[in-house]
This record gives C-alpha cells, structure tokens and sequence, in this order.
C-alpha cells in the first residue's frame, strides 16, 4: 500500500554526506533520510514515505494518524522493512 506515516525525530546525523535520522512509529524506530526536510530537529514529527522524510507535523496530526493507521490494521504493514528500509 506504501502510506505516508508519521513519526518522531528523535536522533539527527549525518551519513556519508546525506542528513539522516532516527524516527520512532509508535515504539518501531527506524532510519529515515530527512534531506527533504532540512528545518526539521529533534521532537519535531515528520511524515515518511519509502524511508524518507517528506514533511513536518504537528504533534496532534501524528498521533491521531498513527491512532487510525493501527485501529484500520495498516501500521505493522506499513511499517514493514520492505516498506522503510
């Protein structure tokens, strides 16, 4: 399905030249490109598609998305490693 999710930055670094960071989905941590969303930092949430950040949230939005996406039965396959990595 390949869905837009939401997470929190909770690391930002730098990998080989290329902005990178740690987002945790609701307990899953994952490596995220965050070169689309240079403003982004740390606490900040972000939506990912295909493991890179494409832009910033409110808090709120994320939560009630994440909420949803695990009610509907979607979040463990969207966050699948064929979908993030």
């Amino acid at each position: 399905m390949c869905l837009g999710v939401p997470g929190q930055i909770k690391e930002v670094y730098e990998l080989d030249g290329v902005r990178m960071g740690k987002v945790n989905f609701g307990g899953i941590i994952k490596e995220v490109c965050l070169e689309y969303v240079p403003e982004a930092v740390v606490g900040d949430y972000t939506i990912v598609h295909v493991g890179f950040a494409i832009t910033r949230l409110d808090e709120e939005s994320a939560l009630a998305t994440l909420k949803m996406f695990e009610e509907l039965g979607v979040l463990s396959e969207e966050l699948n490693p064929e979908h993030l990595e």
